[in-house]
């Protein structure tokens, strides 16, 4: 059994041989994705066959193959590092420091990582409490918080909180001259329904109107069935009216106040502890990483 998977195995990068192919697979899924996701990507950046896919770590215990035993092993380096966080629904991210670092010396990763006591847990020791006498409430501090990204960083926080919604395959592709299409991806309910959805972002506190609503529509038209509207401000009555108009495709919107109230029940950036009272915690230090 051993000869076999030693055979089946050879050529495979090792794990700290897939840590730069790996940040590289990161940057193509636009800085957040699912296990599944960047096990694919990287087997495509590192060629691999399918025997190299295919070959099981052990397989008296299941069904779990060498890749991705290797690539788990590179993500936990990785992220000790401080390059990679992940979330408990299994959303894997960079940090900031992960998008700005083009590439990494493995031996260094090795050598740090492997030199650590202990790990830390960073996010905890900067999350800031909110003061409830303050005059701004939690939702006006996050806002505040999502306001403060740039359009990029913007685009990258709605991927990562569809992702982390259960969407698959998002991408942000926007480009101009595409009626504000900013991405894509596909929402599958109960393993047997998928619908294929595309976005916009407006980071902006002002209100959108139906203008843009109906710009959207038209782009979405004949390529997705369901449209999906994300703002950090808000909509006039006529969008409203313009995204459920009868006899066009409904377009969702998503104002300010939900997409706040949608991070915090997936605890992105907000985080939130239940005691006698719910005491709302806006980590500001984490919208600047997105």
């Amino acid at each position: 059994m051993a000869k076999n998977k030693t055979s089946t195995a050879r050529g495979l990068p090792t794990f700290d041989q897939f840590m730069n192919p790996l940040l590289n697979a990161m940057r193509d899924l636009g800085g957040s994705a699912t296990v599944d996701e960047i096990n694919e990507k990287c087997g495509e950046l590192a060629r691999l066959t399918d025997e190299q896919l295919e070959a099981l770590h052990d397989p008296a215990r299941g069904g779990r193959t060498e890749v991705e035993y290797r690539l788990a092993w590179t993500r936990t380096y990785l992220k000790e590092y401080g390059l990679l966080e992940n979330s408990s629904r299994g959303i894997w991210a960079l940090t900031k420091k992960g998008r700005e670092l083009k590439s990494v010396d493995e031996a260094l990763v090795k050598k740090f990582v492997r030199g650590q006591a202990k790990a830390i847990d960073i996010d905890m020791l900067l999350a800031e409490p909110v003061n409830e006498e303050a005059l701004d409430s939690w939702k006006d501090i996050a806002i505040k918080a999502v306001l403060s990204l740039s359009p990029t960083a913007f685009e990258r926080l709605v991927q990562r909180m569809l992702r982390e919604s259960g969407f698959i395959q998002v991408e942000v592709t926007g480009r101009s001259g595409d009626g504000g299409i900013d991405g894509k991806g596909i929402m599958r309910l109960g393993g047997l329904m998928s619908f294929h959805v595309i976005f916009q972002c407006k980071r902006y506190r002002g209100s959108v109107g139906s203008d843009q609503i109906r710009d959207f529509r038209g782009a979405m038209v004949g390529r997705a069935d369901k449209g999906l509207f994300v703002t950090a401000g808000a909509f006039t009555k006529e969008a409203i009216r313009e995204a459920t108009r009868d006899g066009a495709p409904a377009i969702d919107l998503v104002d300010g106040d939900q997409l706040v109230e949608k991070l915090k029940e997936l605890s992105l950036g907000i985080n939130t502890t239940i005691k006698q009272v719910e005491e709302v915690k806006i980590d500001t230090n984490w919208f600047q990483q997105v």
